[in-house]
């Protein structure tokens, strides 16, 4: 009897997905009750990008799945069995600048607001508020808000999204552009508010919530894209960790290469750290969607993706480091888009310092260098700004999101807003591809490369600051150690 318990509770667990409506009817149930995206994402556990998404017409899967369709299955029942004239009522125009607000409860004009249930502590003067505005609550009319007046500095950035018009109840819609940074800002004053303006203690909770935080960036920094992102697409098993604890079949190209002789005599060698490595990874050909397989030697630079290679020798070790990093085993491996075209570059006419790699089957997606890169310059202009003021709050918080970003969207259970191990993949190995790039660019201008380590660490001989400048900018290096040898 234990077998067919056993396999009755099997059985049990078995369940069909859910039935969802047409990706147009799910959009409709929500704007005709009155939703924004923020709203139903926040419900469900998701980023407002994968509501847009299944709006579009992806299909969530597994439990969110069947908790979607229950919401929209809801949505449906009340709006049919609500009390609505037969005839459609004429369609009235909405706020424009110098227009009367909507009344509290009302729809919210776009899908960055909200009306709160009960009102909330505004993150510009405390007091509380009835609208969320990009997940912030706020007072929309500067009149009732005890914030700055505008223009009036600001340590930490500019005003989040608040309202910006000409009469007392005005409101228009934030500049795309300003937005993302003031989610930034409004964060850090938010908790040195909360902690009572402890460095310290706002430093440690803005970093704990640094991943949340980045995918809300993300899709402040998405809307009005051209391309739609599957956030959770099937993956290949190369992209499977093999075990609980091990790693997928993916080489990053990591360099950790150290040169195995010397100029004679003694020399100085200066250790250069190489700032933001992964905020500048971020500009990387990223696949967009669900990534396809093919087989042989062709390479489609308008995809991207991991590809299954026979890397060609490499006879330059006495002065570079390998651009694949030094693997022990040799024959095929799987690598990604930025060594794939590294080895592409390097074998091509410029350079000649290499053949081209065997390509033998790869799985890919169509592909775009600016995915990423208004979110990528939201970030490195809070940096900058946060460097140019000692904010060092601002500082670690931009620092923890893009590295915990980049760590977190493969198999982790600190994100499940996007699964996309393709793409952590592709950004780490471009930050690797950026510092061997650098390593060749000390070697061309006269520099000894003495060590290439990680993403961030190069070593080398000579007056460096001739070929890179010095400062903590995205686009400059800092020493980091000063050392004799020979």
């Amino acid at each position: 009897m234990k077998d067919f318990d056993a396999i009755d509770s099997l059985l049990a667990s078995v369940t069909p997905e859910a039935d969802l409506p047409e990706p147009r009817v799910r959009r409709e149930l929500r704007e005709q009750a009155s939703l924004s995206k923020v709203q139903v994402a926040r419900a469900l556990g998701v980023s407002a990008s994968t509501v847009a998404a299944w709006e579009a017409g992806r299909d969530p899967a597994g439990e969110t799945r069947t908790r979607y369709a229950y919401l929209l299955e809801g949505l449906a029942t009340k709006l049919t069995s609500a009390d609505e004239p037969t005839g459609a009522a004429p369609e009235e125009p909405g706020p424009s600048d110098g227009e009367p607000l909507p009344p509290a409860g009302s729809a919210p004009a776009d899908d960055d607001v909200e009306t709160l249930a009960a009102p909330e502590p505004c993150v510009l003067c405390g007091e509380p508020a009835g609208r969320r505005v990009a997940g912030f609550p706020q007072h929309l009319d500067p009149a009732d808000c005890g914030s700055p007046a505008p223009g009036t500095p600001l340590k930490a950035g500019p005003r989040p999204p608040a309202a910006r018009g000409t009469g007392p109840h005005a409101r228009r819609a934030p500049r795309s552009g300003d937005e993302p940074a003031a989610l930034i800002g409004a964060a850090v004053r938010a908790a040195l508010a909360d902690h009572g303006g402890d460095v310290a203690a706002a430093t440690e909770a803005l970093v704990k919530k640094a991943i949340p935080d980045a995918m809300a960036l993300l899709d402040a920094t998405r809307k009005g894209g051209r391309y739609d992102v599957i956030a959770h697409p099937w993956m290949p098993d190369v992209l499977k960790k093999q075990t609980s604890r091990g790693a997928d079949q993916v080489w990053e190209a990591r360099p950790k290469w150290t040169r195995p002789e010397l100029p004679p005599g003694e020399h100085e060698v200066t250790a250069l750290d190489i700032n933001g490595a992964y905020l500048s990874a971020l500009k990387t050909h990223l696949p967009l969607g669900q990534l396809e397989h093919s087989t042989g030697f062709g390479h489609d630079r308008r995809r991207a993706g991991i590809h299954l290679i026979t890397p060609p020798h490499w006879g330059h070790d006495d002065v570079l480091p390998n651009p694949i990093g030094q693997r022990d085993e040799p024959g095929p491996l799987w690598v990604t888009e930025p060594t794939l075209r590294l080895l592409q570059r390097l074998s091509g006419p410029k350079y000649g310092l290499c053949e081209p790699p065997e390509i033998h089957e790869s799985f890919t997606s169509g592909a775009t260098e600016g995915l990423l890169e208004k979110f990528r310059i939201a970030l490195k202009d809070a940096r900058d700004t946060a460097i140019a003021e000692g904010d060092e709050v601002t500082l670690e918080y931009v620092k923890a999101m893009y590295s915990k970003f980049v760590s977190t969207m493969g198999e982790s259970n600190y994100n499940r807003e996007l699964y996309r191990p393709d793409w952590m993949h592709l950004i780490r190995s471009q930050a690797f591809a950026n510092l061997w790039m650098k390593a060749l660019k000390a070697h061309d201008e006269g520099l000894t490369v003495v060590r290439a380590m990680g993403t961030d660490e190069l070593h080398v001989i000579g007056d460096w600051r001739t070929v890179f400048p010095e400062g903590r900018g995205v686009t400059e290096v800092k020493v980091k150690d000063v050392y004799d040898a020979g």
